[in-house]
């Protein structure tokens, strides 16, 4: 099947694996508008379509920084146990109804604590959303394997209060780690004894790098910390030229370090200046394990759906692209190898099949 005939339809109908996806990024705008009155904090809007629009415009300024900022409004909601039990929850179903089939959702308790929850009720209560939603997803016949990712905020000093929580709750739903935030400024080095801590417990971690700074934060998150993946990574295009790569670019792409590259996202940000242009393409054609991403939802405006129609629709991508970039997410998620593999051979590649 090429790229031409691949519709909306046989797109959502595909099944999908997502690695980078933040969950106070991902709220539905009527719950946000919902519990914000139940807190009483003022939005930008209270109707949920416009709220929306805000988001998605607001989104859309080119500036890293102020993306971020978008933020405040989500993660005001987020501040009480029946915040984060919904939202957490409503997530895990947003994710079943887009046909993902495995997620890894990230968040960083620090940020949620301003109600007067410690990081570990923080923890406990997303994980129990999941649960929750996990369980109601798989009873509507449209099961989903989330696992989840604990940030610690670059910018702040309890990177490594995070990263204790991650190994503290690995067996219970925590699978990972990463460091979030303002890339330019906060390089992950400054966080070295919590990667370190991670190594030595055999927790996995992915570290936001090469987005808004280039190589040397890609070589540091890898060479230096120890990552073995890469959030978003699209400046690691300053290292190949001609199709030739550099030492980097070949160290990433010859040990299958997975890039957790977000389309919508980057363009947002000023990271990539179009979906047809977008290093996505030209890297997958080079042979790295790159994965495809929403990032944030409700603030990009977007789903797994929408991003691979946008490839195809704008990058002539075909089916076996989609399958490939949902194959490398799975084939680098942090779960063990065994569900990997029963994944990619019982649910993906079969449902492929059954969707063409």
């Amino acid at each position: 099947m090429t790229a031409t005939r691949v519709d909306a339809d046989v797109i959502r109908r595909l099944p999908k694996a997502v690695l980078h996806d933040h969950l106070d990024g991902g709220l539905r705008p009527g719950t946000v508008v919902e519990l914000a009155e139940e807190v009483g904090h003022t939005l930008p809007t209270t109707d949920p379509d416009e709220l929306a629009a805000w988001y998605y415009e607001a989104a859309n300024s080119g500036d890293l920084v102020r993306y971020i900022a978008t933020f405040e409004h989500t993660l005001a909601v987020m501040q009480t146990r029946e915040g984060l039990l919904r939202t957490a929850e409503e997530y895990v179903l947003d994710l079943a109804a887009d046909g993902v089939v495995y997620g890894e959702v990230r968040y960083a308790p620090e940020l949620n604590t301003a109600g007067g929850l410690a990081l570990s009720e923080v923890v406990e209560t997303v994980q129990e959303g999941l649960a929750s939603g996990m369980a109601k997803a798989a009873a509507a016949g449209t099961p989903v394997r989330v696992g989840t990712l604990l940030c610690g905020m670059r910018m702040f000093d309890r990177v490594r209060e995070a990263a204790d929580l991650a190994v503290a709750f690995r067996d219970a739903g925590v699978v990972g780690f990463d460091i979030a935030g303002a890339e330019d400024g906060f390089p992950p080095a400054d966080h070295l004894d919590a990667f370190e801590h991670l190594r030595r417990e055999s927790v996995p971690f992915t570290i936001h790098a090469g987005e808004a700074h280039g190589l040397p934060s890609i070589h540091q998150a890898l060479q230096v910390c120890g990552a073995q993946r890469i959030g978003h990574g699209v400046r690691i295009t300053d290292d190949i030229v001609d199709g030739k790569l550099g030492r980097l670019a070949g160290w990433v792409r010859d040990r299958r370090i997975a890039l957790e590259m977000c389309p919508t996202s980057n363009l947002q940000t000023g990271a990539a200046t179009s979906i047809a242009e977008h290093p996505i393409t030209a890297l997958k054609d080079l042979g790295f394990r790159v994965t495809l991403n929403t990032d944030n939802r409700l603030v990009s405006g977007t789903t797994m759906t929408r991003e691979m129609s946008l490839l195809v629709r704008e990058a002539g991508w075909s089916v076996e692209d989609l399958r490939t970039v949902t194959v490398n997410a799975l084939k680098s998620a942090f779960i063990p190898f065994d569900e990997r593999k029963a994944l990619i051979e019982d649910v993906v590649l079969p449902g492929y099949e059954a969707a063409l």
